[in-house]
């Protein structure tokens, strides 16, 4: 998949998930406004792809993932078509939404830090490469949705996949199971980001008006 570790089977398989839970929020923003089964297609492969895309073209890390392995945009596709049929049965689409952002920004961080450490980048670019992978896709869905994206609105975003990079990224230099670890780190990125929802935990906001002068 990205060359990961063979011991590493759990972020792969969480990487599968991931994919698919980005995808389902964008179809899910799709249909809020009212897209045809195309554009909720395309959405969908944006977001989930679209993050690590773009640190694979930062860190030159060729091919793409989505052109070695295709199977992922058909992952992303499926995805958008069961939301299409099941999403009338979801009478909460609002708390399915941020579960679903929170499970792809935490794996998908792990992901991409997974990627720098493997291409040798130091320890700001490893973390950098997990926030740019973790939340880039959903920053592209809410511009195309001309949605304020969630990373410059929402609760602890941005903040999450930091602190989830640096927990993973300590891995690195420990002789840790990788299984073990990666189940670790996306309890801790997954627990803290709906513990954020849940009690609004809110980075501080810089405010200024001009008026008060």
């Amino acid at each position: 998949m990205w060359t990961l570790l063979p011991t590493d089977s759990v972020l792969h398989a969480l990487s599968f998930i991931a994919v698919a839970a980005q995808s389902m929020t964008a179809a899910l923003a799709a249909g809020k406004r009212s897209m045809d089964w195309a554009g909720v297609c395309m959405l969908a492969a944006v977001t989930a792809l679209g993050g690590g895309t773009i640190r694979d073209v930062l860190l030159g890390h060729y091919p793409l993932l989505w052109v070695a392995h295709p199977i992922y945009l058909a992952i992303a596709v499926v995805a958008a078509f069961v939301t299409i049929v099941l999403a009338r049965l979801v009478h909460r689409l609002n708390l399915a939404f941020l579960v679903l952002d929170a499970i792809g920004l935490v794996v998908l961080t792990m992901a991409g830090c997974d990627i720098a450490w493997q291409v040798d980048a130091s320890l700001p670019i490893v973390i950098v490469s997990g926030m740019i992978t973790g939340c880039a896709g959903g920053v592209l869905r809410d511009i195309l949705c001309n949605e304020v994206p969630l990373l410059f609105r929402s609760e602890l975003y941005a903040s999450v996949s930091v602190v989830t990079g640096l927990f993973y990224a300590t891995a690195f230099g420990l002789e840790v199971n990788d299984q073990l670890w990666t189940l670790l780190t996306f309890a801790l990125g997954l627990t803290l980001r709906l513990l954020a929802i849940r009690f609004k935990w809110e980075m501080p906001k810089f405010v200024f008006d001009h008026e008060e002068r």
